[in-house]
């Protein structure tokens, strides 16, 4: 699985870049004493490409996290990928299925301001980040499942939610996973040698095949067709190396449109 993983990153890592390649690429902007880079259009695009961007690096973090036995935060890590593919899924749908709402510009207006409206102190910026409501995000997508009753689709979101939130937040059954041993006491170097360590090695596959699939969904939204299929085949390959059925896609509508100006 290792090798595998390693290959499905580079895959990813090179479908970034072709992605990233399609958008208007970030500006210096003067930000405080210095700059910072920043798009300028802050559109869907953009946006997909900057979620997948931290889908990437967070299955490094979520490997490195399991190899040295740090379940806690690796649950913790697991809620937030959780959380940037249902964003991409948002955002992707709404560009494939041409039905952009006016949730879709409230996120994207949320997810592009700055975090501090005073660059030179940020005890003295007076702007909240507004955040769109994480049932509403998944009340979307439930409704977009082929096949899934959208009530049954958000519980199971929900569900999982719930699951990876007590990493997060720290709450005490997740906690006491960290006690072990002979005599127990916490384990406070990571859980090397725990019973927990194979449900989460198993688990992180099912990350990795989630993530490949954001992939495509974008890929669409690009209107890149043959990356599209590229990436499929992909899926294909890694499932049926770990002895699992390759699920059809829904399917799309045809055409989307043009692909995204570059």
């Amino acid at each position: 699985m290792e090798e595998m993983y390693d290959l499905t990153l580079q895959n990813m890592e090179k479908s970034h870049r072709v992605l990233a390649g399609w958008v208007p690429p970030p500006q210096p902007v003067v930000h405080g004493p210095g700059y910072v880079y920043r798009y300028q259009e802050r559109n869907i695009h953009q946006a997909l490409v900057q979620k997948l961007a931290r889908v990437v690096s967070g299955l490094h973090a979520a490997r490195l996290l399991l190899a040295h036995g740090f379940l806690q935060e690796l649950g913790a890590m697991n809620r937030m990928l959780d959380e940037f593919n249902e964003d991409i899924s948002f955002l992707a749908y709404s560009v494939v299925f041409h039905d952009t709402t006016d949730l879709h510009r409230e996120y994207l207006e949320a997810f592009f301001e700055e975090e501090f409206d005073n660059p030179q102190s940020a005890i003295h910026s007076t702007q909240k980040r507004p955040m769109v409501r994480r049932q509403k995000i998944r009340a979307y997508l439930s409704g977009k499942k082929i096949g899934l009753d959208p009530s049954r689709g958000a519980e199971v979101m929900r569900t999982v939610d719930k699951i990876f939130s007590g990493f997060v937040h720290g709450a005490s059954p997740h906690i006491m996973d960290m006690y072990n041993g002979d005599p127990p006491q916490f384990c406070l170097q990571g859980m090397l040698g725990t019973i927990h360590v194979d449900a989460h090695r198993e688990n992180l596959w099912g990350y990795f095949y989630r993530s490949i699939g954001s992939f495509v969904i974008t890929a669409k939204a690009f209107g890149d067709d043959s990356l599209v299929q590229s990436i499929l085949a992909y899926m294909r390959n890694f499932a049926k190396a770990n002895g699992q059925d390759f699920t059809k896609p829904p399917a799309w509508p045809n055409p989307i449109g043009p692909k995204v100006p570059r």
